[in-house]
């Protein structure tokens, strides 16, 4: 099996004998003495270790693996080009000595018929007995020994059974093979697309177990957590101390951003309406609050929810992600009040500064001051020349002070224009737990529009999270959240499905 990285998405490979439904792209007890610092550590080890692929494949319903490819610049590619290169120039050799060296071939042939044969479903009897015959070893070895050995009558079968075989998206692939002559090219081609169609095979078979996989991951970590939950009865210490929050943020009213001399076209409010009389709370409620909270968690906060720390790395990739969307959104924002809905109106114009913006970013945790100078002074420019070019009227040195000026504010986290994206992108986030993330996306708040396709991603990857967390850990959350729900006030009695 070659080297394999995860990517998304996949799709059904096809079934060969029924190629008119191949789809269009390719395609698992006593209360321990200790403190409760020591159960992060205990969960890391126990529970990190424990099905991992089985925990992202039944998490991400797109999950699915590529061959790692290592870059040709890279010391581990050269090396492998090297080596590749002198066994196909050793097999020419072979093949135009007189008489032929059939050696190395017999061996490139019986590989290519596992190959095939793996390719097969267990229905597929007699395509299997067809390619048995057809790369019947004995009878090659035979032939070659005589120098009977016919290779490229046995390649255009070969690429006959791959065109059967593979997956629409390959079809070109194939379908260049039977262009090259030379027998060795061709047989090497020939490897590289068998490979893509073992990857493919495999993503299919994964994604034909998926349902399996996915049950099989929530019943394995629930049972090695109740494990460890017998041992230490505390275990659930810092996860109630999580919802606890969670529910005294939903009876306080957010604060609003007070800072209105940013941008005078930016209303400085929170997107969620003051909370007056607070909405009597309901297990879900306080569960997606908790969710939301996750992803401003202080990294010196040791109490982290011990339900929550397999996922933790993914929530911090998250947290990232979002922050540098809250960024982008906030420059889009100011730069559209200085701008003009009719530069603004061009998806060219538009993506052209989420490109510019998003390569200067880099630096933006390390040294936000400078970023978002560099930042400032590119996009200034970017509007400058875009307004020459469509011949309208460049902004004044009065606006263009300010425009700078505005974007370089952002750099500070109490900025109003910062504050207010954040806010939204944090009310869309709730929004994609209850209403799911297609349903959120049709009526997204002031200033996300511009960053649609991000929002989608970050949303998607946060709900399956989420979804697939409270499939584990349900059962723990309902009898936590009983304790802090008064009955008269809830409006459920157990967690519902985000």
């Amino acid at each position: 099996m070659p080297d394999v990285e995860e990517k998304v998405p996949l799709k059904d490979p096809g079934d060969a004998e029924c190629r008119s439904r191949k789809p269009e792209t390719s395609a698992p007890t006593r209360e321990d003495p200790s403190g409760p610092k020591d159960h992060p550590a205990c969960l890391i080890d126990t529970v990190d270790n424990v099905s991992k692929l089985s925990n992202k494949i039944g998490m991400n319903h797109d999950f699915h693996m590529e061959e790692k490819v290592s870059p040709p610049s890279s010391l581990e590619g050269k090396v492998k080009e090297t080596m590749h290169n002198a066994f196909w120039d050793h097999l020419k050799e072979q093949l135009s000595a007189t008489p032929p060296d059939f050696s190395c071939a017999l061996e490139l042939l019986k590989e290519i018929k596992e190959i095939l044969l793996s390719l097969l479903l267990p229905r597929q009897s007699r395509l299997r007995s067809e390619i048995e015959e057809a790369l019947d070893t004995e009878l090659l070895g035979r032939k070659a020994e005589h120098g009977a050995l016919n290779v490229p009558l046995l390649s255009k079968y070969i690429l006959d059974m791959m065109t059967l075989l593979c997956a629409p998206v390959r079809d070109e692939a194939v379908q260049k093979l039977e262009n090259i002559t030379d027998p060795v090219r061709l047989l090497r081609g020939i490897f590289q697309v068998l490979g893509l169609m073992k990857m493919d095979m495999v993503n299919y078979t994964i994604q034909s177990l998926q349902p399996h996989l996915q049950e099989h991951s929530i019943q394995h970590e629930r049972a090695t957590f109740q494990e460890l939950l017998n041992k230490q009865p505390s275990l659930l210490d810092h996860t109630t101390k999580w919802l606890t929050q969670a529910a005294a943020d939903l009876t306080t009213p957010l604060p609003t951003c007070l800072d209105a001399s940013d941008s005078a076209t930016v209303a400085c409010s929170s997107p969620n309406e003051a909370v007056g009389s607070p909405e009597p709370l309901s297990p879900t409620m306080v569960l997606s609050q908790g969710f939301l909270n996750l992803l401003l968690w202080d990294p010196a906060n040791e109490e982290f929810p011990e339900t929550l720390l397999m996922d933790r790395t993914r929530l911090q990739e998250l947290e990232s992600q979002l922050h540098q969307l809250t960024v982008l959104a906030s420059v889009l924002l100011v730069a559209s009040s200085f701008s003009g809905s009719v530069l603004f109106g061009s998806p060219q114009f538009v993506d052209k500064l989420k490109r510019v913006t998003k390569n200067l970013m880099e630096e933006f945790d390390s040294r936000p001051e400078e970023a978002m100078q560099t930042v400032s002074e590119q996009v200034s420019q970017e509007i400058h020349q875009s307004l020459k070019n469509m011949g309208l009227a460049a902004l004044s040195s009065d606006n263009t002070a300010s425009l700078i000026g505005q974007l370089q504010n952002i750099a500070k986290k109490e900025n109003c224009v910062r504050s207010v994206i954040d806010q939204r992108i944090h009310l869309f986030l709730k929004c994609c737990l209850v209403l799911g993330v297609q349903r959120s996306l049709l009526d997204l708040p002031g200033g996300l529009t511009v960053i649609e396709a991000e929002l989608a991603e970050l949303g998607q990857k946060f709900v399956s999270l989420t979804h697939h967390n409270q499939k584990v850990f349900g059962p723990y959350y309902t009898e936590i959240l009983k304790t802090l729900i008064p009955p008269a006030q809830a409006l459920e009695t157990e967690v519902e499905p985000l």
